[in-house]
């Protein structure tokens, strides 16, 4: 799973991330193959980590900009070791990887009490210790991951089986009962995994549940909304998108049914990108997924951003590679537009709603899996324009930030730990060997956790 890489490849990517802080424009003209493009992100990864490890040491994440760092709760939970581990896997960075894992097994505990968000601890932390269980085979990963799955099932005590936003990891006391798909249905893979991998069905049996009861709970015309409650079952917020809120609990209907093998989620995907493609698609301006009335269908604001880049991924995945190339071109356009994409866009009047830049990954992971599936090379070459500017953009002296503009290209002080677990994975993956992970053999998650059903799947 080790890519190589020369010392001479280790020049050129140090000259070209010395070009990457300097001139964009230089180094969009570098004529780089696809080999001297996955060692420029390799190396990027290793700038992050390194401002990581002198700055951040032992905290969740690095704040590149005044050397400092940030935890997500009273105590660290290691989110940027956990989150980059097994990226280092396969990138072949083995120095990195011992010193990230020997930080994880010595410090990390969810012996805490305060309540933590179960969606952004299942899709993280769990995922990524399922990840590096299966990717390093040390048992003490499963240990920790099953120990945080304990901590997180008293979440799916809601009368309708939907999990709160909220629970305290000594405790089990839940909190925040109006919740969103996403936070609901993007569970099961990981809830999914660590039951097969244990062989204890109650992880499955909770997630699946939640998903069953959100599904059942879809309009008369099959969408959903953005916000319900999980203790009465009401919707809170009609508004339909695939955005943040709601984008991966489409996106883990399809990869349930590919991990598992359980025709129910099969089902449930036919029914749902049915009602998406009929409803939320917008060929008014290309091709764009908005905002419509989950119970009408009529559609309200033509709004699509960063995080619903993650769209054309989803639909190569399921076979529909029409419809992913038309998005992935109005992905790029959205990119170029700006130099480098915008949280939210208008795409009719082609302004930014939203114009922050969080170090996203969504564009990055389509453009690979639209070439996987297709080995178009178009994709390889909109990959090279996103990580000039990513790396020209956004890389700092001890890292790499978030911008608070794309317009005037203004920074703010932030370097989330899915930057090392999803857009420097996904810019390395599409330029290295296909040897290098298995494309078909793996389902990633939403942190992009590669998982890998080494248990028996149903027919």
């Amino acid at each position: 799973m080790r890519f190589p890489v020369r010392t001479w490849w280790r020049r050129v990517a140090v000259f070209a991330l010395v070009l990457a802080a300097g001139d964009a424009g230089a180094l969009a003209a570098q004529p780089r193959t696809a080999a001297q493009e996955a060692v420029l992100v390799r190396e990027a990864f290793v700038h992050a980590w390194d401002g990581y490890v002198r700055y951040a040491w032992g905290h969740d994440e690095l704040l590149p900009l005044t050397r400092g760092h940030r935890d997500w709760y009273p105590a660290s939970l290691e989110m940027t070791p956990v989150d980059g581990f097994d990226t280092m896997l396969l990138m072949g960075l083995t120095r990195e990887a011992a010193r990230a894992k020997q930080l994880i097994l010595d410090s990390l505990s969810f012996d805490r009490d305060f309540p933590v968000q179960v969606f952004e601890l299942t899709i993280r932390e769990l995922g990524g210790l399922l990840s590096a269980y299966q990717l390093d085979r040390d048992p003490r990963f499963l240990e920790l991951a099953r120990d945080l799955g304990n901590r997180l099932l008293p979440a799916f005590g809601s009368r309708t089986g939907m999990p709160y936003r909220f629970v305290n990891l000594r405790t089990g006391a839940v909190s925040g009962p109006v919740s969103n798909p996403a936070e609901i249905g993007t569970l099961m893979l990981e809830f999914g995994a660590l039951g097969k991998l244990t062989g204890d069905p109650r992880y499955y049996a909770a997630a699946k549940r939640a998903v069953t009861a959100l599904f059942a709970r879809r309009s008369a015309i099959g969408l959903v909304g953005s916000a319900i409650n999980v203790e009465t079952g009401e919707w809170a917020d009609p508004d339909s998108h695939v955005s943040g809120g709601i984008d991966s609990y489409y996106e883990y209907l399809l990869k349930a049914w590919r991990l598992f093998g359980d025709a129910d989620f099969g089902r449930m995907w036919d029914s749902s990108i049915a009602a998406v493609n009929r409803y939320l698609a917008d060929d008014r301006a290309g091709l764009w997924y908005g905002h419509a009335d989950m119970r009408t269908g009529a559609q309200t604001r033509p709004y699509f951003g960063a995080l619903d880049a993650f769209f054309p991924a989803v639909l190569a995945k399921g076979g529909d590679l029409r419809r992913a190339a038309r998005l992935m071109g109005s992905v790029y356009r959205m990119w170029t537009t700006f130099g480098i994409e915008p949280e939210v866009l208008d795409y009719f009047t082609m302004q930014p709603v939203e114009t922050g830049y969080e170090l996203r990954p969504e564009a990055l992971e389509s453009a690979y899996y639209l070439f996987r599936r297709t080995g178009d090379r178009r994709y390889r070459d909109m990959g090279r324009v996103m990580v000039d500017s990513l790396l020209h953009y956004t890389r700092a002296e001890t890292g790499f930030t978030a911008l608070s503009s794309v317009v005037t290209k203004a920074r703010r002080d932030r370097m989330p730990s899915y930057f090392l677990a999803e857009t420097l994975k996904y810019a390395y993956l599409l330029f290295a060997p296909p040897a290098t992970l298995d494309f078909d053999a793996i389902i990633f998650n939403t942190e992009a956790h590669p998982l890998r059903p080494t248990w028996r799947r149903s027919p």
